[in-house]
């Protein structure tokens, strides 16, 4: 087994590992969620010595299992392939569940034995699923590409289409407007939120991608900025749980593709290495009134940046911030979390210091899984 495995070659791995490598493992091992931030940090800050940082990693990770231990072992093998070797380890690796490859099919399902995985390891941490027969599930997409005073967006349609394309795979049925100004904004999201179903709907995604900034998204007839702004507040106030009942203790995901500033997102910090080059951009009586519940819970929403900072667009392929969260949602979401896939979101642009996805206003109280196709 894995473990066992990881405890036999424990003294060869922690004499014959480089700080380099270990650095890479956690880095890895983060993303692959068999550590977390506590226990990477753990790692990093309270071992000095390149020994103590081994014992500590390889003790960890073998202590959580068989599962976490096999990740450990093909990390290695992708960040080592001599220390790989020399200890090994090629016997222990392994073969994994089958999944549906990306080109057979675009969004990779959730099989239902994952499925059953997770519903009975998560239990009421989850947010319930409609069955797939009998929901109907409702997403908002808003893009304003043409201004009266402001630059037109180029490459926002290919973000339009393909957003629509994840939704559209994920079950939802999906709204579209183009071109509006913050009135006519607000009123596509009052209208949105008036269509949800109490019985059918489970959850609710609102996207929306314009120009903006620090005060909000513009509208079309924005002149620099200052006029036509759709305050974010506005969204959250139109789905709480006092003006949009039938999503109450349900999952709200609002995208926001907007600047939020003119900065640029970046510091420039002592260091040796050169940057990258940037080729891209349980249920409630709700009929009763005497009932308290939270004015605002269940929502979490995925900013493109932070605040004062741009958002990167090519005005070819598309929004950066789009072109990531597309493809970790497609290929991730048969077997993580909505938050846990917006953490990859902004892991992936480590390597773009330019900019960074930010998740705000989130008061999601279960974890809320897509499982595309169940």
């Amino acid at each position: 087994m894995s473990a066992q495995k990881l405890l036999d070659v424990r003294a060869q791995f922690i004499g014959g590992v480089n700080v380099s490598i270990i650095k890479d493992l956690i880095d890895e091992l983060l993303q692959e969620n068999v550590l977390n931030d506590s226990e990477a940090e753990d790692i990093n800050e309270g071992c000095t010595r390149t020994k103590d940082k081994a014992r500590v990693l390889i003790d960890m990770v073998r202590k959580k299992g068989d599962n976490a231990s096999r990740k450990f072992i093909e990390c290695l093998q992708s960040k080592d392939n001599t220390l790989f070797c020399k200890l090994q380890l090629v016997t222990d690796i392994e073969p994994q569940p089958s999944i549906p490859a990306a080109s057979d099919q675009w969004i990779i399902p959730c099989r239902l034995e994952d499925y059953q995985r997770i519903v009975n390891s998560e239990a009421n941490q989850i947010y319930p699923i409609v069955d797939k027969n009998k929901r109907q599930r409702f997403a908002l997409i808003i893009n304003n590409t043409t201004f009266e005073h402001l630059n037109k967006r180029n490459g926002a349609e290919v973000d339009q289409t393909e957003m629509k394309k994840l939704l559209e795979g994920l079950g939802y049925e999906v709204k579209l407007h183009k071109d509006l100004n913050s009135q006519k904004m607000e009123e596509a999201l009052e209208n949105f939120a008036k269509k949800q179903d109490r019985e059918t709907t489970d959850s609710t995604v609102i996207v929306i991608m314009s120009h903006g900034v620090r005060d909000g998204i513009c509208g079309v007839k924005s002149k620099e900025g200052k006029d036509d702004i759709l305050k974010v507040d506005t969204i959250f106030k139109l789905f709480n749980a006092k003006n949009c009942t039938a999503l109450r203790e349900k999952p709200k995901v609002i995208l926001i593709q907007a600047c939020r500033g003119e900065n640029k997102g970046h510091v420039w910090v002592p260091d040796s290495a050169t940057p990258d080059d940037v080729n891209s951009g349980t249920v409630l009586p709700y009929e009763n009134d005497d009932v308290k519940v939270h004015i605002e819970s269940d929502f979490i929403c995925f900013y493109s940046s932070t605040p004062d900072n741009v958002s990167w667009r090519h005005p070819h392929t598309g929004s950066v911030f789009i072109q990531k969260l597309i493809e970790v949602i497609r290929t991730q979401a048969w077997e993580h979390h909505i938050e846990e896939l917006f953490r990859r979101v902004q892991h992936s642009f480590i390597k773009f210091p330019i900019q960074m996805p930010t998740k705000e206003r989130t008061t999601l109280i279960k974890k809320f899984y897509l499982f595309p196709e169940v």
